[in-house]
């Protein structure tokens, strides 16, 4: 029995030739070397480690060697390819840092200089003060109400228990659209038949009452009109929000706790509000709303110095409320015997004014475009 043959005839295979493996490996690191950017570092990968590369074409070769000259070859050219791959990858890392170097430098803009664009706009504040307010409400179950802006003398006054002797209904406080009818007319609802500029929101609350059965939850945001002086702190025209519950068993204490939930969304978690005793003819009892300085938080000084928030007090006044006189609720055709409800109201504008530090009313009406783009569309 003869043993195994361990002899071979030799094949030549020129592609395997150490001397052509060597001169295809430093033919491509000659070439990486001298590729000037990325596009051509991507030419020579193609033609230097793509598929039809001479090293690629050379390893394709190493089947046709016998199997005893197989793993010599394979080892050589593995050996060239992978100095190659290596080469490449040095390559393309410092050629993309100079690629990205330069398009730092050719590609930068100067934002210091002006635009030709349209500038992007912005909504007013005061009509996203006054959205935000709405949803506070909505969000408890509450409905948004609205009313005309001319209004009858009957709505304004004397549905809301201010009679014709009232101040209020001097020509010193109201803009007049047209004064009140003869006697007989006068003496229909027992009061005057002009037309006004609504003084406040509160005609909304009684076209609400003469229009819905309790119970009824409403706020009404919207503008109001008085013959105050244009100034820092006034204006003849200007934003009101009020608010209206009417149903079985509510109190001041129901008054008090929408209040507190409405300050806090308004102005920050801990701010609450505080009742001062006061007078208006349609709620009884009635009391002026302050509200806790939201800088200081009640205290008063700010960094050793009186707040300049709220002059030291640690309150800051905001608007009037109270339980609704049962004399509206009958002008309203509300039976007072089963049916409480309580009001409140206060300025937009001062909200506004308040919650960001807005020194000067006028800036909310002379249109200016750069202070209302400081707002831009949300609060």
């Amino acid at each position: 029995m003869s043993g195994p043959n361990s002899d071979y005839d030799p094949v030549e295979v020129a592609a395997l030739q150490p001397e052509a493996v060597d001169a295809a490996r430093d033919a491509a690191l000659a070439a990486i070397r001298s590729a000037a950017d990325l596009e051509q570092l991507k030419q020579v990968r193609a033609d230097h480690a793509g598929d039809r590369s001479p090293l690629a074409l050379a390893n394709r070769e190493i089947g046709a060697l016998p199997p005893q000259a197989r793993k010599e070859a394979g080892q050589r050219v593995g050996k060239a390819r992978g100095e190659v791959s290596r080469a490449l990858a040095e390559r393309q890392e410092v050629l993309q840092a100079e690629h990205e170097a330069r398009i730092l430098v050719e590609e930068t803009v100067d934002v210091t200089l002006p635009t030709d664009r349209l500038p992007v706009g912005a909504r007013h504040p005061i009509t996203t003060a006054a959205e935000l307010i709405a949803d506070i409400f909505v969000a408890m179950g509450w409905e948004v109400a609205e009313g005309p802006l001319i209004e009858a003398e009957w709505l304004n006054f004397d549905a809301l228990n201010m009679g014709p002797d009232h101040p209020a209904r001097t020509m010193q406080d109201t803009f007049w659209t047209s004064p009140g009818g003869d006697a007989d007319i006068d003496d229909v609802h027992g009061a005057g038949t002009g037309v006004v500029l609504r003084t406040q929101t509160s005609p909304v609350q009684a076209r609400t009452m003469l229009t819905q059965q309790p119970p009824i939850y409403i706020v009404a945001p919207g503008r109001v009109f008085r013959t105050d002086e244009y100034d820092a702190t006034h204006s003849p025209m200007f934003h009101q929000v009020e608010g209206l519950a009417v149903d079985e068993g509510i109190s001041m204490a129901h008054l008090k706790g929408t209040l507190d939930h409405f300050a806090a969304q308004m102005f920050g978690e801990g701010v609450t509000t505080r009742f001062r005793p006061s007078y208006f003819p349609f709620t009884e009892p009635s009391a002026e709303v302050d509200l806790l300085c939201f800088v200081c938080k009640g205290t008063g000084t700010t960094d050793g110095q009186a707040c300049r928030t709220c002059r030291g007090e640690g309150w800051i006044e905001w608007g009037g409320c109270g339980v609704v006189n049962p004399r509206v609720l009958v002008a309203c055709g509300i039976d007072p015997e089963r049916y409480t409800g309580f009001a409140f109201g206060m300025g937009i504008d001062r909200t506004l004014m308040f919650r960001h530090g807005i020194s000067d009313l006028r800036a909310l009406f002379e249109g200016d475009v750069r202070f209302t783009s400081a707002f831009g569309s949300e609060l």
